[in-house]
């Protein structure tokens, strides 16, 4: 038996209680995994407090990313004691996810862990971070270089946001960070990296 975040649906309510679940309650899959951390991301807040409607199928297990030790596989790809990593392919929402001690998860949506992370600091990184991460790669492939000017990054505040001004001010760029907060927000997104803050305000009206 172990833990999980488990969400139900009564009278159109979404309820979340821990519970204790056994190992064959988990759905299908190739790979049995010992869940070291999962990072809470927006869409999990959604899912929690049913605001979103993401969740189709209850009951659920919240939790759209996580890095966990390799128990068991029917996949060569991975042995016992494996660290592996996983974002997206749907878990969370269609598929039991990360908030749980244990997972069971097909071997195509894990990557083995990179070398110099542990778990904890894969899932800092997390969904939001790979995101981010993308975002920025796709200006590198693009060839858009610092001198080219300032990149806006809008909700800059949240987690791929925020992310992405410390990735593109370490890079050299000049960020412009929109945020629904100024002042709330600002000194945070300056200490990131953030050349200049930029009211959400100024974006709700036609120019």
């Amino acid at each position: 038996m172990f833990n999980a975040l488990v969400l139900n649906q009564e009278d159109k309510r979404t309820i979340a209680n821990i519970e204790q679940i056994d190992e064959t309650q988990l759905p299908e899959g190739d790979v049995l995994i010992d869940v070291d951390y999962s990072s809470l991301n927006y869409k999990d807040g959604l899912a929690i407090t049913g605001k979103g409607k993401i969740i189709r199928n209850f009951p659920m297990v919240p939790g759209i990313d996580l890095a966990g030790t390799v128990v068991s596989s029917d996949d060569a790809r991975y042995q016992a004691g494996d660290k592996v990593v996983l974002t997206g392919w749907g878990v969370g929402e269609n598929h039991w996810g990360g908030m749980a001690q244990r997972a069971r998860l097909k071997a195509d949506w894990l990557v083995p862990l990179p070398k110099g992370l542990d778990s904890k600091k894969a899932m800092m990184v997390g969904t939001a971070g790979f995101t981010a991460m993308l975002c920025v790669q796709a200006l590198l492939d693009a060839d858009i270089k610092p001198e080219a000017g300032e990149i806006l990054v809008t909700g800059a505040s949240g987690g791929v946001g925020s992310v992405a001004v410390t990735l593109l001010a370490q890079l050299g760029y000049k960020v412009a960070a929109v945020t629904g907060r100024v002042e709330q927000n600002g000194p945070l997104l300056e200490k990131l990296g953030a050349s200049r803050i930029i009211g959400r305000v100024e974006f709700e009206e036609p120019a």
